[in-house]
């Protein structure tokens, strides 16, 4: 039994972990590789986004700052511009507050209305009398600086908006070096700061929220609650969205989530003293608080982590696809490699036992290791001279050969075989040698016996080598009764698969036993061959003896006497010639041997390794197994079967296999009751005229449809065809019953019938066959082309083209001797018998097909 090499499962598992390996890094590094791009893709999202916050809070809080210090300074010179026109008043006009008279006020205040975005101004009036301008004016008064705080501001459509409140003192004198100076009115202002955050950012930006925080609680003039605190109304929160801005409102509305990215800056801070605000007022401080929204974050975020990330995973992707590919057709020729090797090792192995394959391996290696050095040598020395003739062990090695001094030969030849198989298809030849040689094999493992070889018909077999055994002649003897049993067993079945005698094949075996020269022979197609006078003497007892029988020689007999097996064998009557040892007393081995007595050892070890069989019971079914006959017969069924049935079983599975082709021809033929109407239709027709013979009714010419080539590839192919268990046994009772109307005449009975129906099988097959896949319509001097199978079908007179008329030609094979009376045709002219009255001439062969035809048409 061959048994793939240990070494290289455990290399294709070793590449096979390696292959995972690889694989799970591929995979780990995709996902690495794809999750680092996506973060640092994303990493610099986040920070651009908050770059660019940055940027735009810092520019957002500069730009508010500056306006609000241009406020207050525009309105400080608002200011020094009234109190310098009061001076200016007292001096030429005597004067006093409140009875100045400011020339070209509304023009100032208009301008700096403008100046500041004031949309209301108004300046010496009487604003005591609303909370919180009273408490504005207490904490300028007691500081004598301006003072602002958060109120409601009354627009001209009456609607209260949120926004901020300032008051300026204007003093009576203008030198700020006078300590005392008294503040003699109050320029009072209501503003909202959208325009402080207006056209800020392109359009592009949006979604950043400004939140300006007091100091001090909103006191609201208009409302009922004017005397009290209103809660968190300390606070407004507004949204730029590039050039515009809009209130969202008086809470702080910012996401807490942003709170990290906080800048925060003083917007308003008028240096006050808080030591000198009175205790029932805060000091007015304005912080502006800016922070991003999800809106202007989302702005920054895209889809280019996701395709950046698919990017490379399809870059890894694709390269594991290329290495996959490239590791799957490197795989496919390593396996291709591999099978070659392991084909080649199972070649190996059913050539050189065990043993003997190992050492030449070993010298094969050797010699490729010392042919490499001489080649190496070779070359610097500028040597061609080294060769290493196909792989095997160079010339200066040392042969592998052996002596083994105790062996029994067994030769056997199938007697018959030259004159079976002349009659034979290539084919049907093949199939007996296979099935019989396959046979000995399974016989021959299971005796632990070691084939050396097939020579034609003949199958050499010996026991005792490569390793030693004791009692060889006894194993040799059963391996050889076995043979010849499963021989004739063999034989019988495959008669009605492979035609009428084969069951007069036989066997004729020779064994002797003594010592051999066994080794490789190196050269081209080499093998293990055994040498010596025992091979010679072993073939000479095999051509010596007789069919069905095994003659040993002395020397096989005496040690068959040793292991206390004489009864097995009896001698010969007479002495025999032996070529180069005259004359020899011989030995027949009984028939009928039973393998009782001192049994075989269970010498597993030396079991040849050149049978592939499976260490299980020999099935007779198997023998024909893998033949390739294309008949569809089970063998089972003729155990028990006479001659004469299996001869009928054999006409009939040829003429089924016409049947095949016939329906296969024609295509599709309708269902059932068209069929039967066809075949009726022709019955009908065929209608023979009274009085007239056969040879009347002959048609010298056969017109036939032409061959097609389209449609023969489009034909079924036969072996498919089911022809039904009812005309199979239609064709078994014909068959029969022709078999029953042969007399057993020398020439003249059904098994020469059955002869000459295989050798018109055979010669149709010559003829030309058109079987798909048998690469007919080659020509020889061009292989390259297609021959005209129609010219084909022509030269083979159409026989080819109908399958009808192969069934026709092998149906007249069969009935052709039909009641044949055993004598001459011009025996029963002269005898003017009454059928020689009636058919003239052709006596007997116009018998045999008036007979059958109306056998066949139910006459």
């Amino acid at each position: 039994m061959y048994i793939a090499p240990v070494v290289a499962k455990q290399e294709e598992a070793n590449i096979l972990k390696a292959k995972v390996f690889v694989a799970v890094v591929l995979l780990l590094a995709v996902v690495g590789v794809s999750t680092m791009a996506y973060v640092l893709i994303k990493d610099q999202e986040e920070s651009d986004f908050e770059n660019r916050f940055t940027g735009h809070a810092s520019e957002i809080v500069s730009v508010a700052r500056q306006k609000a210090d241009q406020l207050f300074k525009a309105f400080e010179a608002y200011s020094i511009a009234i109190s310098s026109q009061a001076a200016e008043n007292h001096e030429t006009h005597n004067t006093s507050w409140p009875y100045h008279f400011i020339r070209d006020f509304s023009v100032k205040t208009q301008s700096l209305a403008e100046l500041t975005g004031f949309p209301a101004m108004t300046s010496n009036l009487d604003m005591l009398s609303l909370q919180q301008t009273a408490e504005l004016f207490a904490i300028t008064r007691a500081t004598g600086r301006p003072a602002i705080g958060f109120s409601q501001i009354l627009l001209d459509d009456l609607t209260l908006v949120p926004g901020s409140q300032i008051i300026q003192p204007i003093y009576d004198t203008t030198d700020r070096t006078v300590n005392d100076r008294e503040i003699v009115a109050t320029a009072v202002a209501r503003l909202t700061f959208l325009d402080y955050f207006k056209n800020l950012l392109t359009e592009k930006e949006k979604g950043i929220l400004v939140v300006l925080r007091s100091a001090c609680p909103r006191l609201d003039d208009f409302s009922v609650n004017a005397t009290k605190d209103l809660p968190d109304a300390n606070v407004l929160t507004y949204k730029i969205d590039g050039p515009d801005a809009f209130l969202l409102g008086e809470t702080d509305m910012h996401d807490p989530k942003y709170d990290a990215l906080e800048v925060t800056e003083v917007f308003i801070d008028l240096d006050i003293d808080p030591a000198l605000v009175p205790g029932f007022t805060c000091a007015p401080t304005l912080t502006l608080h800016v922070y991003p929204s999800e809106e202007f974050e989302d702005s920054f975020h895209s889809s280019k982590p996701i395709i950046y990330t698919m990017v490379v995973a399809l870059i890894f992707v694709f390269t594991s696809i290329v290495f996959l590919l490239y590791d799957f057709l490197v795989g496919r020729r390593q396996r291709k490699v591999m099978d070659r090797i392991i084909q080649q090792d199972i070649v190996v192995s059913n050539v050189f036992p065990s043993a003997i394959r190992e050492r030449l391996y070993q010298h094969q290696h050797q010699g490729h290791h010392d042919d490499k050095k001489r080649a190496d040598q070779d070359d610097t020395i500028g040597g061609f001279d080294n060769t290493f003739d196909s792989g095997l062990p160079t010339s200066d090695s040392a042969p592998l050969a052996d002596l083994f001094p105790s062996v029994t030969v067994v030769f056997a030849d199938i007697a018959g075989f030259t004159a079976w198989s002349s009659a034979r298809e290539p084919q049907q030849v093949f199939v007996l040698l296979e099935s019989i040689y396959s046979a000995f094999d399974r016989i021959a493992y299971r005796h632990s016996v070691f084939k050396v070889e097939t020579v034609g018909d003949c199958y050499v077999a010996a026991v005792g080598l490569p390793e030693p055994i004791d009692n060889h002649a006894v194993v040799a003897c059963k391996f050889a009764r076995d043979c010849l049993k499963k021989m004739h067993e063999m034989t019988r079945k495959m008669e009605v698969s492979l035609g009428p005698d084969t069951t007069e094949l036989d066997m004729r075996i020779g064994i002797h036993s003594g010592q051999v020269t066994a080794g490789v022979l190196r050269g081209e197609r080499c093998r293990f061959q055994l040498f010596g006078d025992t091979m010679n003497t072993a073939a000479r007892m095999e051509s010596g003896g007789e069919r069905s029988r095994i003659q040993i020689s002395p020397v096989t007999a005496d040690l068959l006497a040793i292991a206390g097996f004489s009864k097995w064998v009896v001698p010969r009557s007479h002495k025999i010639f032996v070529k180069g040892k005259g004359e020899m007393q011989t030995y027949w081995m009984k028939r009928g041997t039973s393998s009782s007595g001192k049994h075989a050892p269970k010498a597993s070890e030396m079991r040849s390794d050149m049978s592939t069989v499976d260490e299980t019971a020999i099935d007779d079914s198997d023998m024909t197994e893998g033949a390739g006959s294309d008949l569809d017969l089970d063998i089972d069924s003729v155990d028990g079967m006479t001659k004469m049935e299996r001869l009928v079983e054999w006409n009939v599975e040829v003429l089924a296999s016409l049947l095949q082709q016939i329906v296969a021809s024609r295509g599709d033929i309708g269902n059932q009751s068209t069929l039967e109407r066809k075949l009726s239709s022709v019955e009908n027709s065929v209608v023979c005229q009274k009085g007239s013979t056969v040879l009347e009714e002959f048609t010298p010419i056969i017109p036939l449809k032409r061959f097609g080539v389209e449609e023969l590839k489009s034909r079924r192919r036969p072996s498919s065809i089911d022809i039904g268990d009812e005309v199979k046994s239609q064709l078994r009772n014909f068959i029969s019953s022709i078999a029953g109307m042969y007399r057993e005449n020398a020439f003249h009975n059904f098994e020469h019938a059955s002869h000459v129906t295989a050798s018109v099988k055979k010669l149709l097959a010559r003829i030309v066959n058109t079987a798909e896949g048998n690469g007919l319509g080659r020509s020889s001097d061009r292989p390259d082309t297609t021959l005209d199978l129609v010219d084909l079908a022509g030269h083979s007179y159409g026989i080819t083209s109908d399958p009808l008329t192969q069934f026709a030609v092998v149906f007249s094979a069969v009935i052709h001797d039909v009641d044949h009376p055993g004598v001459p045709n011009i025996q029963l002219v002269k005898e003017n018998t009454r059928s020689a009255q009636i058919y003239k001439k052709s006596i007997a062969e116009q018998i045999s097909m008036e007979l059958s035809w109306d056998m066949l048409m139910g006459h």
